[in-house]
């Protein structure tokens, strides 16, 4: 008898209007009523398994800080890794500098060849190799191996030429003349200080580089003797800016990547 006074009365319920108050609290039950107070065993394994696979496809791509290495450079620091850090530590250089630097010249390409003559890993000129390996008693500087190693020992030098700036210019400056030629940035740094700038900041060689182009020749008559830079005039000098940017972004990534 009282279960059908219940059902009656559940009945009655349902006939008369549903308010808002209750329409949310059985839009908030229902869920419950269809699945219980737990997510369903199936789900859970399901997410489980989707977070663990995830994690182990990019064990091999992620460090310890969890930043995204390219599978081209794992490749490469995996065949030329011991020998990049080799060099670098007898030349006192960051081994991840010089490899921002091959991935910039040569993205990993030890027979890369560009349209001006430079060969190899480090993008070397023939007759900069001709004098590295006179320099490091090479047979040769084009074979990887002779190549990173001449390479290393050319950053090093012109790094050793920018003395007098502060470590972070130090490495922009030495970038842009393994670029455009020490002659060349040491010809900006005359402009940058003839201007009243520092010429061991880079923005300001930065800023100097377009200046040594040919429109600009009555400023040169002003700041050389000879009335135009030592090394002549220069166009490329976008190259040059973009050049250096570039490396430094690669080295800032790799220097949380890699440790």
């Amino acid at each position: 008898m009282g279960r059908v006074m219940r059902m009656n009365n559940l009945r009655n319920m349902l006939k008369k209007p549903i308010k808002s108050a209750q329409l949310l609290v059985l839009l908030f039950i229902l869920p419950f009523l269809q699945y219980g107070c737990y997510r369903p065993v199936a789900a859970s394994a399901l997410t489980g398994n989707e977070s663990l696979t995830h994690s182990e496809s990019n064990l091999a791509s992620f460090d310890a800080s969890g930043l995204f290495v390219d599978t081209q450079t794992e490749r490469s620091i995996k065949t030329f890794g011991p020998i990049i850090q080799k060099y670098s530590q007898k030349y006192d250089m960051d081994w991840r500098l010089i490899l921002s630097v091959m991935k910039r010249e040569s993205r990993f390409l030890p027979a890369a060849l560009s349209n001006k003559g430079a060969y190899g890993l480090m993008q070397i000129m023939p007759t900069t190799q001709n004098e590295l390996a006179g320099k490091l008693g090479l047979d040769e500087a084009e074979s990887p191996y002779n190549n990173i190693k001449a390479g290393i020992y050319h950053l090093r030098s012109l790094y050793k030429a920018f003395s007098k700036a502060d470590h972070q210019n130090r490495i922009k400056l030495t970038l842009a003349s393994y670029n455009a030629g020490l002659s060349r940035i040491l010809d900006a740094q005359d402009i940058a200080m003839f201007l009243g700038d520092d010429p061991n900041d880079w923005k300001a060689v930065k800023a100097a580089l377009p200046l040594l182009s040919k429109r600009h020749y009555t400023l040169h008559e002003k700041v050389w003797e000879q009335g135009k830079p030592r090394a002549g005039f220069f166009r490329d000098w976008v190259q040059t800016q973009n050049y250096v940017e570039s490396i430094i972004g690669y080295y800032d990534e790799y220097q949380l990547a890699l440790r």
